[in-house]
This record gives C-alpha cells, sequence and structure tokens, in this order.
C-alpha cells in the first residue's frame, strides 16, 4: 500500500510530478551576472525516480531550489503536480531532505519527525500514530526516544527521511543526502530508500555526484552539462527484467548491467556518446 496516490487530469491523463519548461536561472553578484541555467526543460512522471548528476557549479542545486519554491527562475515555468511550486509548498506536495539531516538537538527522534505535524496542526494521536509508523519504515522504531547526538550519521539521515515524509508527500527532493556518509553507510542508506519510495509510492528527485549512486537509485539520470547548466543527456535506466526499482539488492551492483549503466552515465557525464541515452530535451518512458 502506498501513501501516494496518481492524480489523473479530466482526460485520464496523469499528472506530472514535476514540469520544468524553458527555465533559465540567472542570478547577479557583484562581478555581474551569473547564468546558473539555461533553457532547462524536464518532467517527472508520478511515482518516478529521477537523479540529477553533473560537475560542480552546473545548477543541480538550483534546479531544485527552484522546484522546491526556494527561488524563482529567470524565465520559464515550472509545476509540481500541475500547481505552481509555491501552491505545493502550501499543500505539502513534496518533503525535502538535505545533506546535512537539519535535526533539532533538543528534541528526541519522535519529536524531530513529528515536527512537520504538529506545525499544521495534527490532532497529538494521529500525530503519534504517524511518527510510529514512519520509523518502523525507516529502522529506527527502538530509537524514538533517543537525541540527534545519541546517533549516527546514517540515523540521523534516516530520521530526516522520516521527517520529510511525514506529511505524505507525493514528492520527495534530495540534495546529496548521503554525500557526507561514509561508502558503507551510504550503501545501505540507498538500499533503505529504494525499499522506502517504493512503500510510499512517492516521486523523488535526487541530486547526487556519484555515478554508481545514480544508477542504484534512479529509473532515469539527468545529466547536466557545466555552467550555465543545461541537460546534456537523459539516460533511462536499463538494467535487467529482475531489476525493477522496487526490487534492487545489493548483488545489482555486482552485475554487467550496472556497469554498463555506469558507463553510459560516465560518457554522457563527459560529453561522449552515450548508449542508450535520450536527446536532451526528450521525454519518454
Amino acid at each position: 500500500m502506498t501513501d501516494a496516490p496518481v492524480s489523473t487530469r479530466t482526460d485520464g491523463t496523469a499528472v506530472a510530478a514535476v514540469e520544468v519548461r524553458g527555465v533559465d536561472k540567472v542570478f547577479e553578484t557583484r562581478s555581474g551576472e551569473v547564468r546558473a541555467l539555461e533553457d532547462i526543460d524536464l518532467t517527472v512522471a508520478a511515482g518516478e525516480f529521477v537523479s540529477l548528476i553533473g560537475p560542480s557549479g552546473c545548477g543541480k542545486s538550483t534546479l531544485m531550489r527552484l522546484i522546491a519554491d526556494l527561488d524563482e527562475p529567470t524565465a520559464g515555468a515550472i509545476s509540481v503536480f500541475g500547481k505552481t511550486p509555491s501552491k505545493a509548498r502550501l499543500d505539502q506536495e513534496y518533503g525535502i531532505a538535505f545533506q546535512q539531516a537539519g535535526l533539532l538537538p533538543w528534541r528526541t527522534v519522535a519529536s524531530n519527525v513529528a515536527l512537520p505535524l504538529e506545525v499544521h496542526g495534527e490532532a497529538s494521536a494521529a500525530r503519534a500514530v504517524r511518527v510510529a509508523e514512519l520509523l518502523e519504515m525507516v529502522g529506527l522504531a527502538d530509537f524514538a526516544d533517543r537525541y540527534p547526538d545519541q546517533l549516527s550519521g546514517g540515523m540521523q539521515q534516516r530520521v530526516a527521511i522520516a521527517r520529510a515524509l511525514a506529511e505524505r508527500p507525493r514528492l520527495l527532493l534530495m540534495d546529496e543526502p548521503f554525500g557526507a556518509l561514509d561508502e558503507m553507510t551510504r550503501e545501505k542508506m540507498q538500499s533503505d530508500l529504494v525499499r522506502i519510495s517504493a512503500e510510499t509510492g512517492a516521486a523523488v528527485v535526487f541530486v547526487t555526484h556519484s555515478i554508481p549512486e545514480a544508477v542504484f537509485l534512479s529509473d532515469r539520470v539527468v545529466v547536466m552539462s557545466p555552467r550555465p547548466g543545461r541537460i546534456r543527456e537523459i539516460v533511462p535506466m536499463r538494467l535487467g527484467a529482475d531489476a525493477r526499482r522496487a526490487e534492487r539488492t545489493e548483488e545489482l551492483r555486482e552485475e554487467r548491467a550496472f556497469f554498463d549503466m555506469v558507463t553510459a552515465v560516465r560518457e554522457a557525464l563527459h560529453g561522449g556518446s552515450a548508449v542508450g541515452t535520450q536527446p536532451r530535451g526528450v521525454e519518454t518512458r
């Protein structure tokens, strides 16, 4: 059972989780204009997992911030489930997780997860049930009364993900959430996220610098160029009939199809012609 229903238009077609059309972003600095993004077109389907990858400064996090209504595009338009980012934020359509967990140190694990529910007036009984569900989902049911400084980095990130999912968002925005973790913990968190995204049914937009991470997690990987950030290629993850995203396991990392997809993304990232990529701007599924 998933938390996130799929919305449809009056003609019966599904509403995309995210639509980005002709988006530019220019920052004004003391030394002049900085063009961070240029002519970005991207559609993320409901329930789809899409990773953004590219060199530092290519605008991955900027694009994430625009979707999250933390900034506004200079040109173009963005919609989240058919709404403006501002309306989607007010309707709690999405949750956000960043590289730093951002937990409140004076609150327990349970009360950190409960914070969005408290802010929006959820009754205490319903809040307690939801928090218990989420802590069970992220494997922290036994740590509800602990404080953030009593947890490892990976555990803190799981609390942050639980908090981001508290209001059953249909979209999860994640900006390098595992970037500060050691490799073993990072791989465990990736497996957990595959399971959690399948259980919730939420779409995910995920920023990363790691090619293997993007391949393991994603339905499609969006490869961005150096600044000004443009979409260079969109690489569908073809990992075999037994590697649907909901069923990906650690064994996948040792399979030939996985290495082939890592190579495809790497070639696209470095400007080569990656086998199986979609040309820039093409939105097929």
